[in-house]
């Protein structure tokens, strides 16, 4: 047994290493997800279990309550607090739901409510992100945060009347009974005791003897409830694309061209070819375009002779040695005429060019 050990000892080890990671991810994903943002039972540095812990020694019943379920099932008096983290999972219908629900209660706290949220529960004008730093006052007449100061690196701030004042927005702001709490870092572990950080996390929610945590879920959303970009856009919006989308089709169907089968029509008149040909030698002349019609004239002279020398397509230069070959030219001569060249410079070096070329066929037929 003991050499067995020995020599399966590596695989053995890391059977034992799989198992043992399957046992945690298995009773990770069987607990709570605690490791959100502002979250109560969150330890680390962006957690919020510092607060909660000191709310419990101060006697507060502190409820957390992790989806619209347990919210339900949760105790809202007129002696409890309702405060709401991971504000960006509440959609259009569960923050209505939570409002109606906690109407009755001491107060409701939304921590750094974003744009799409606050247009959604039309809680007062958009919320702008703003860097705190050094620390804001609280230059306000609630005595919740009389003689308070926050030190926060960022925080959201609503404009309007409210504490902690700024030039875009105060930090905390009250709109239709919701307390509105911007400087959500306040919260976290790692910056609670910056500044008077604590002392505003535990006025603003240890002011009645229960406080219910709420965590929303985004299992609690329903088709469409979410918030984002969509709620930014003024209700009116939609049906104003529409009607505009319904006016384009319109215009389309009036002014588009009324299409049927086709049908056949003689021409008026029969035109010759030696009649086109002339009206085009006409407007080259009349455009002063030599070059065109000289390339024109050397493209047909090419044509002509490799259908003479059944050459088929193929290299410029087989076809202008073949010539000369044949004509008894130079090669030079040969490419003068029909390979590239400048392009005339009178009138009367064009019809030169047209009898050189109409020579040098005549010499290929007739060799």
């Amino acid at each position: 047994m003991t050499s067995w050990v020995a020599r399966h000892r590596a695989g053995a080890l890391v059977a034992l290493g799989a198992v043992v990671a399957v046992v945690v991810v298995a009773l990770g994903a069987g607990g709570a997800r605690t490791g959100g943002r502002y979250d109560p039972d969150n330890p680390g540095p962006y957690g919020a279990q510092a607060v909660a812990r000191v709310l419990e020694q101060q006697g507060v019943d502190v409820t957390v309550a992790r989806g619209a379920d347990e919210l339900a099932g949760a105790r809202l008096d007129a002696d409890t607090t309702v405060v709401v983290t991971s504000t960006e999972e509440l959609g259009r219908r569960t923050g209505k739901d939570l409002l109606r629900r906690a109407s009755g209660t001491h107060r409701v706290v939304l921590v750094e409510p974003g744009p799409g949220l606050v247009q959604a529960l039309r809680l007062g004008p958009l919320p702008a992100t703003v860097t705190v730093g050094g620390g804001r006052d609280a230059a306000c007449t609630d005595p919740t945060f009389e003689g308070l100061r926050v030190s926060v690196d960022t925080a959201l701030a609503f404009p309007g009347e409210g504490c902690f004042p700024g030039d875009v927005g105060a930090l905390v702001a009250e709109r239709d009974g919701v307390t509105l709490f911007g400087p959500g870092q306040a919260l976290t572990n790692d910056q609670v005791l910056r500044g008077d950080n604590a002392a505003a996390a535990l006025r603003v929610l240890g002011g009645s003897d229960r406080l219910v945590w709420y965590v929303p879920s985004v299992a609690d959303l329903g088709p469409g409830d979410g918030v984002g970009l969509g709620t930014l856009l003024p209700d009116w919006l939609g049906p104003a694309l529409w009607l505009v989308a319904l006016a384009a089709v319109g215009l389309v169907v009036w002014r588009a061209r009324r299409l049927g089968p086709l049908a056949t029509e003689p021409l008026p008149v029969v035109v010759k070819a030696i009649e086109t040909t002339r009206s085009r030698g006409r407007l080259y002349r009349r455009s002063r375009d030599r070059a065109h019609a000289a390339d024109t004239l050397r493209a047909a002279a090419r044509r002509r002779l490799r259908e003479r020398l059944r050459l088929g397509a193929g290299d410029e230069m087989t076809l202008l040695r073949e010539v000369a070959r044949r004509t008894d030219r130079s090669l030079d001569e040969v490419v003068a005429l029909l390979g590239p060249a400048p392009p005339p410079p009178t009138d009367s070096a064009l019809v030169a060019l047209g009898i050189d070329l109409t020579a040098l066929d005549q010499e290929v037929r007739h060799p």
